[in-house]
């Protein structure tokens, strides 16, 4: 039996590793990223987590069952756009829909704003003579000798893959195949996408810009992953490597290299996954998750216990209709560069340091002022311990930084550290405004989740703002995400569009729809799992008058039971009104898509993440530890806070205000009047208290 279980979470500045031993016990450890080769920062944090096991990394690793991946390789590509050239195969008159865009740009309302230009030129957006009706029958049949000039055309234009994305194939995928099997005979070895095993739905825009994402990124996530399932091997994994994806399941790696848009939220989903699974432990079911790290935030809601699906996401400007986490990022993290703006008004992200050169404080080169230098600076981190030491900060680059970005200011470096936490906290909470009161959902009855290593010193200034009255830090925050990796289940999402009013649906054609993906996704699934399989039902609704759907659950319906009409009809207004506190009861909902995930689930499950320096429940319950040392901070004036050892801290201690909490890799702010009580688990669960 394998002892270990172990995920990656590679993120802008830092890779995190965890690992769950047999026992349940976690450890981790955490590498700088290394954004040139994901594989090296990924390889370097396995070795630290060996290192700290007193293993070496081929011992660590052939005792390891399964890795899970979650990486920003596929988003890094999208933002950067250095990837090879993609060709585009379409119906003949239909080549200019991805650059169209449906006729708006990102910022509707930005008039200086240029039209992003698309992933695939002109010039290698190729006709083929073929059509489809709507209802699935053909117009005009495939014209093989279109296709093959086509082929022969991006052939030439040594193009690294080809999406195919013909009109209405979502009904009838035998053009999409054919051209494929032409493509594979003219130009073999090339990645190709297609649109009826991408995004095989409605919606003609989504669906190509969906496929040319796809074939952008799906060779690089092939060549990467398929490198580092090498290099694991060669140190000694001969077990599954997982990868993260977008909608918070993890898949093998043939699946994520065939559907490599679903990998453009890799990382951010593992923070969801972990969220959920703390919300269920803590016994509560409403939870704000912020995820602070290095170069951003990522913020989502679980809510009533789930969270939230979404199909219309965009990165870098760039649809990807997969589903996926709803999740907003915000270019905010203890990477993001403070300077002055127009008007001398001080700005804070969405550039960062990023891994390297880093903040000032790393001494690797950087002079610009970033979040973490500020926290320097006004005293929050300890230049001697950060990460447990192993990387000393320097305090005077830090100085020098915000001193720098105050004489353009006309304020001194304490007054510019403390206005870039002020303007990281507002933006922050903007994002949180965004992600709940803006969808109708009051903030002040969640639980404030914050996790990611710089979301402590910020958690309670945030709640305070939004009147959140609770605040929840796992003891191992900063690797949470990778933690949270190990909660999640094998998955695979099937989709078919079969619209519809809820008064006049086919149910019974409803029913052999979704039998169909059910059987097909049971048939996937057995070729890599032979564990407990379950498929769950959902539908996108809409009202008629709507341009966008979402997502409904529809566990437990039975569509051939009597009134199973008005029960389809109840369970969308009952999700509209969680989402936007109201339904239109004499209107009868549309369903768009019908969507069956199958789920496997994986054994073993992570359990409470306590780490591994010792055990909350063998310690003194109530007990804080030694008298702390004190340290000078800034907070509106100059004070000495007491300073706690996370790891000294036992079952039901409390900490009042203010004070600094510390483990090797989080720090946490608390200010009056706000109070910590220390949970059974090693967390902390903060009482916010309301400005004097």
């Amino acid at each position: 039996m394998s002892e270990y279980r172990i995920a990656v979470d590679v993120g802008g500045t830092f890779t995190d590793v965890a690992a769950i031993g047999a026992d349940g016990r976690l450890s981790y450890a955490k590498a700088p990223s290394t954004p040139e080769n994901q594989a090296t920062g990924v390889l370097d944090g396995l070795a630290r987590l060996a290192e700290r096991l007193d293993l070496s990394l081929p011992a660590l690793l052939s005792r390891t069952g399964r890795i899970v991946h979650g990486m920003t390789v596929a988003t890094n590509a999208l933002i950067e756009r250095k990837v090879a050239k993609v060709g585009l195969l379409t119906t003949a008159g239909h080549r200019d829909v991805l650059e169209m865009r449906e006729g708006l740009k990102p910022e509707r309302y930005d008039l200086r704003l240029p039209r992003p230009g698309p992933l695939v030129p002109r010039d290698l957006r190729l006709g083929v003579s073929e059509r489809l009706r709507a209802d699935g029958r053909v117009e005009t049949p495939l014209d093989a000798r279109s296709v093959e000039r086509a082929v022969r055309r991006l052939a030439r234009a040594r193009v690294g893959a080809i999406a195919v994305c013909y009109l209405h194939a979502y009904r009838d995928p035998s053009h999409e195949r054919a051209t494929r099997q032409v493509i594979e005979r003219l130009y073999p070895g090339v990645y190709v996408s297609l649109s009826s095993e991408v995004l095989p739905q409605i919606k003609e825009y989504q669906r190509v810009a969906t496929t040319v994402v796809n074939a952008y990124v799906g060779p690089l996530i092939e060549r990467y992953l398929r490198s580092l399932e090498d290099a694991l091997a060669r140190q000694g994994f001969d077990g599954p490597l997982l990868v993260m994806l977008s909608h918070g399941g993890v898949a093998p790696v043939a699946e994520a290299a065939r559907i490599a848009a679903g990998t453009v939220l890799s990382g951010p989903a593992g923070g969801v996954a972990g969220a959920r699974h703390i919300a269920r432990l803590m016994g509560t079911r409403d939870v704000i998750a912020l995820d602070m790290g290095g170069t951003s935030t990522d913020i989502s809601l679980v809510l009533d216990g789930e969270a939230a699906l979404s199909s219309t996401r965009a990165i870098a400007h760039e649809p990807v209709a997969l589903p996926s986490l709803d999740i907003i990022t915000l270019g905010a993290g203890g990477g993001s560069l403070g300077r002055a703006g127009e008007g001398g008004l001080l700005r804070v992200g969405p550039e960062s340091a990023g891994a390297v050169p880093g903040p000032a404080a790393y001494g690797q080169g950087g002079r610009l002022a970033t979040v973490t230098d500020a926290s320097v600076v006004l005293g929050y981190l300890d230049p001697g311990a950060f990460l447990g030491g192993r990387r000393k900060l320097d305090a005077g680059a830090a100085q020098a930084a915000l001193a720098s970005l105050g004489a353009s200011l006309g304020v001194d470096a304490v007054a510019a550290a403390e206005g870039v936490h002020r303007v990281v906290n507002t933006h922050m909470a903007e994002g949180i405004r965004l992600a709940t009161v803006r969808r109708g959902v009051d903030p002040r009855r969640f639980a404030l989740l914050g996790f990611g290593g710089a979301a402590g010193l910020h958690a309670t200034a945030l709640a305070r703002a939004l009147e959140i009255g609770r605040v929840v830090v796992p003891s191992v925050a900063s690797v949470l995400s990778a933690w949270g990796m190990l909660a999640s289940e094998l998955r695979f999402e099937a989709i078919r569009t079969h619209i519809g009013e809820t008064d006049s649906l086919d149910l019974e054609a409803l029913e052999a729809i979704f039998a169909e993906m059910e059987v097909a996704g049971r048939t996937r699934m057995g070729q890599w799992f032979d564990g407990e399989i379950e498929c769950r039902r959902s539908a996108d609704m809409r009202y008629g008058e709507q341009i966008f759907e979402i997502d409904v659950a529809l566990e437990g319906l039975e569509l051939s039971a009597p009134g199973a009409r008005t029960a389809l009809k109840a369970v969308f207004e009952a999700r509209h009104r969680a989402l936007y506190t109201y339904a239109l009861e004499d209107q009868a909902p549309v369903l768009v898509n019908a969507r069956v995930a199958t789920v496997g689930r994986l054994d073993g499950s992570p359990g409470s993440p306590a780490a591994d320096a010792s055990s909350p429940a063998s310690r003194a319950p109530g007990r804080v530890g030694p008298a702390p040392p004190r340290r000078r901070i800034y907070l509106g004036g100059w004070l000495e806070a007491p300073v706690h050892d996370f790891s000294t801290l036992s079952s039901g201690a409390a900490i009042e205000g203010p004070a600094i909490i510390e483990s090797d890799t989080t720090t946490v702010l608390l200010r009056a009047p706000d109070r910590a009580r220390v949970t059974g688990q090693g967390w902390l669960d903060i009482e916010v208290g309301a400005d004097d």
